[in-house]
């Protein structure tokens, strides 16, 4: 029979693996999503340049005139947008067949190693202590008193 105390550090353990590695595939999905983007604006690459109308927390909102004389504005804005200030002008590739798929000139998902790498990092670097500390404090309860 277990007890509460042993249930918990169970359930604990359990939750702390599984958070940590729920944010690992995350990690790894968000640089593969990145890949992806890039493979598909380098397949049609069209290149123009832009303004940047406004740069937040959550994205940098640019425009930009594709050779068809559309104006373009991504919803999501632009990818790789470090160091981009509002009314700058700034290159940019894009996706020619959706224009909505927009990154910085010269830029790629290689920039989100540092960060996703760090992330994964610190993630295991809180993770692994915390589980290391939950099976000792187990092992320590399961001997029994002398």
């Amino acid at each position: 029979m277990s007890t509460r105390g042993e249930r918990a550090r169970r359930v604990g353990w359990w939750a702390t693996l599984g958070v940590a590695s729920l944010l690992t595939v995350m990690c790894v999905c968000l640089l593969f999503a990145a890949i992806r983007n890039d493979g598909a604006i380098s397949a049609q690459l069209g290149t123009a340049t832009a303004t940047v109308d406004s740069v937040a927390f959550d994205r940098t909102i640019i425009h930009f005139e594709t050779p068809d004389g559309i104006v373009h504005s991504p919803a999501n804005g632009v990818l790789y947008p470090d160091g981009l200030a509002a009314g700058q002008l700034v290159r940019i590739e894009y996706d020619a067949s959706d224009p909505e798929l927009a990154r910085v000139a010269g830029r790629s998902a290689a920039l989100t190693l540092l960060p996703l790498g760090s992330f994964v990092f610190f993630t295991w670097l809180v993770a692994g202590p915390l589980l290391w500390w939950i099976r000792r404090v187990g092992k320590r309860a399961a001997v029994p008193a002398a």
